[in-house]
């Protein structure tokens, strides 16, 4: 038979279990339907019957409703692809694996869910290793329709006459195929040393290294799929947590998780951690090296321990028709000596009344001395602390601080020398006052860490007047989490997922680490692909964010599944200098289509990138992105707008990590260098997103390996 001839038979064969898988998951759709339906009866009924029968009746509805919403959210989340693989073993018995477990109404299994123990030798087994499996097939499914298999033979000797093998392998049928604007999921092409770090115990910190097309953030999210299917007594009630780099990249791999079943998961980029704020906006790298230092912490304490800018300068008050004033000096000596009991200014104020009217009564003593008369100090203390006009002046005097005024606060360079002494130099001072004063656009990303830690530095102000918008002083509504809603500043998460963790600023480490108090980490990285100018520092942070947990263990992908050789060989090459040659990953795949590298004039710009742009729409069936500096992004986007082609996109050369394109069109190369404080590594992120073809425009050649010496 045919070899076009034994695919359509197979195809058919593996058609057959998938209808019957299909048939069962309506049933036990049905099956949820009806259990929801049965149990807003009780709760119908449970208004009829006597008052202490209600409550346990009801309770009943609840758990009845709740679990059938639970069943049909989890079989509606599975509903697309749900078979992809099938295990065929020497002892004749065959196992489907899939996106979770069904069995037919006698019990019998139908499918394996691909965290099970029963389904790990679908990932694990080489042919060195088999582990009993003579045949390893993937079963590629659009809905509930297969559209092709490819199988594995691990151990030829066991094949018997009957069975018929077909494909490639599954690998590298995958990467062949195009990518849409979504992340995939991977469950069906997990690699061996992928799937050792997907099972890794839960516990402690899990550092995932390596470089480009490694299939690092594919693994993490699967990992975290495969922690709350084997530990969801331990994690799925506190949740997890996963931190992106950018709002491209959580809306790129947005639907990897509930694909897998897991909707206990929240998704937030490094601008969206902070409840209340959604920031996009990225400084310019030497605004955000200062903004991310841990010198800031320093110097946010002082500002919120410094005079606020519109407190009063002078205290009078009569007591028993004597002036009591307290001038400016002595009004800092009473603010100077409530910090230094350390507590939040915003947990403050009864102290600050306190020694207030102790200023007050030592004022009336210094009076009464020098006219030669006592005074009854507590008879004192005990009145002004009940007149009105004390109290209004206490609130002026010592107000509720919110973050965001904070923050703003520092737009005034005398202020922010005074908080920035021997911390931050002239120069840096007036870079950053500037970004304070400009309120036109917003927060920025670095801007949300420093709020985060105003938050926790200035204390909760109090609930009356708490709301979102009080605390941050946004310019945008409170975030709605894409998973179950939590309580405010939530810090109670079983796992935190980071990704491109090698660009955390230590001010972004510290948000980060508030929320995993609790936690155990993955943590996802590559130290070629920093962004970050002092990785010491950086690194210091990080280990302060995961406290004292004993277990870490590091795993090193080593090989390229993103892009072609051909592509990333020119890569390597631009970061050559900056790698040490173990660093960088393996690509696997040659495709014989080298880069484009197109010397262009610098007049002739905007159409250059049409052109590219329209020649590899052209060219490829999946996805095409755009990559410049981050200041390029909205000119580069108005040029392309009269290309109405959805696969195309337009994006910064930071909010470009961790995603992939079938092709990219790389503008202006030395732009994206200059731009940054770590020059070619960013440069290497760009050239590193594209799967099968490149282009690159440049009016120079400086970016060129050898071109610069150091970058």
């Amino acid at each position: 038979m045919s070899e076009p001839r034994v695919r359509r038979a197979e195809i058919a064969i593996e058609q057959t279990h998938v209808d019957r898988v299909y048939t069962r998951l309506a049933e036990l759709r049905s099956q949820a339907e009806a259990m929801r339906a049965k149990g807003y009866e009780i709760g119908h009924g449970a208004q009829k019957e006597a008052v202490f029968e209600q409550a346990s009746m009801l309770f009943e509805r609840d758990m009845m409703v709740f679990h059938a919403n639970q069943t049909l959210q989890t079989l509606d989340a599975e509903y697309e692809g749900l078979v992809f693989g099938r295990l065929d073993h020497t002892s004749d018995e065959t196992i489907y694996v899939g996106r979770l477990g069904i069995r037919d109404a006698e019990f019998d299994n139908l499918v394996t869910d691909w965290r099970a123990p029963a389904a790990a030798a679908f990932y694990q087994a080489t042919a060195e290793e088999p582990m009993d499996v003579v045949r390893r097939r993937v079963i590629r499914c659009s809905g509930q329709n297969v559209l092709d298999v490819d199988d594995d033979v691990l151990i030829p000797d066991a094949v018997p006459e009957s069975m018929q093998v077909v494909g490639e392998g599954a690998l590298m049928a995958a990467l062949g195929r195009s990518r849409g604007e979504k992340m995939r999921d991977i469950v069906a092409t997990i690699q061996r040393e992928q799937d050792e770090v997907i099972r890794a115990p839960w516990r402690g910190v899990t550092e995932i290294t390596g470089g480009p097309g490694t299939g690092k953030t594919a693994v993490a999210l699967h990992r975290a799929a495969y922690l709350l299917y084997r530990h969801r007594r331990q994690l799925g009630g506190a949740g997890v947590l996963v931190v992106g780099p950018s709002g491209v990249f959580t809306s790129y791999i947005e639907r990897v998780l509930p694909s897998m079943g897991e909707t206990n998961v929240e998704l937030r980029a490094l601008g969206q951690v902070l409840d209340g704020i959604e920031a996009t906006r990225q400084d310019p790298a030497p605004l955000a090296a200062i903004k991310g230092s841990l010198r800031m912490r320093k110097v946010l304490l002082r500002a919120l321990r410094d005079t606020p800018p519109d407190a009063p300068e002078e205290m009078r008050i009569v007591y028993r028709g004597e002036v009591l004033k307290l001038g400016a000096k002595e009004l800092d000596k009473v603010r100077r000596k409530v910090h230094t009991h350390g507590g939040p200014p915003n947990r403050s104020r009864v102290r600050a009344a306190e020694t207030l009217l102790e200023a007050l009564a030592d004022k009336a003593e210094e009076y009464a001395r020098a006219d030669d008369r006592t005074i009854d100090r507590a008879e004192l203390i005990t009145d002004l602390g009940e007149r009105i006009d004390f109290h209004r002046f206490l609130v002026v005097w010592w107000p509720v601080l919110y973050p965001g005024e904070v923050l703003r606060w520092l737009g005034d360079e005398r202020r922010l020398a005074r908080s920035a002494k021997q911390l931050l130099n002239q120069e840096e001072i007036a870079l950053f006052a500037a970004s304070m004063r400009d309120r036109s656009r917003g927060w920025s990303v670095a801007d949300v860490a420093l709020l985060d830690e105003l938050r926790v530095l200035a204390g909760p102000p109090p609930k009356r007047r708490r709301r979102a918008q009080d605390v941050l002083e946004a310019e945008h509504p409170p975030r709605t989490a894409t998973g179950p809603q939590r309580p405010e500043h939530y810090d109670e998460y079983s796992h935190i997922v980071v990704d491109e963790s090698q660009d955390l600023s230590p001010m972004q480490w510290r948000m980060v680490g508030r929320r995993g108090k609790y936690a155990s980490w993955t943590v996802v990285g590559d130290p070629v692909q920093s962004s970050w100018p002092d990785p010491a520092e950086a690194a210091q942070a990080r280990d302060h964010a995961f406290g004292p947990r004993t277990a870490r263990r590091r795993f090193t992908l080593r090989t390229n599944y993103r892009n072609s050789a051909e592509i990333f060989d020119l890569a390597a090459e631009v970061v050559a200098g900056h790698a040490e040659p173990d660093e960088l990953p393996r690509a696997v795949r040659k495709t014989g289509i080298s880069p484009v590298v197109r010397t262009i004039d610098r007049g002739g710009l905007e159409g250059e990138v049409q052109a590219a742009a329209k020649e590899l729409l052209d060219a490829v069936e999946g996805t095409v992105g755009v990559i410049t500096a981050m200041d390029r992004v909205e000119e580069v986007g108005q040029w392309l707008s009269g290309q109405a082609d959805e696969r195309l996109k337009v994006v910064g050369s930071l909010d470009s990590k961790g995603l992939e394109y079938d092709a990219v069109v790389l503008v202006e190369p030395t732009e994206l260098i200059t731009e940054s404080t770590t020059g070619r590594r960013v440069l290497y992120v760009a050239l590193t997103r594209a799967t099968q073809q490149l282009t690159v425009l440049s009016a120079d050649s400086d970016w060129l390996p050898g071109s610069i010496e150091g970058g």
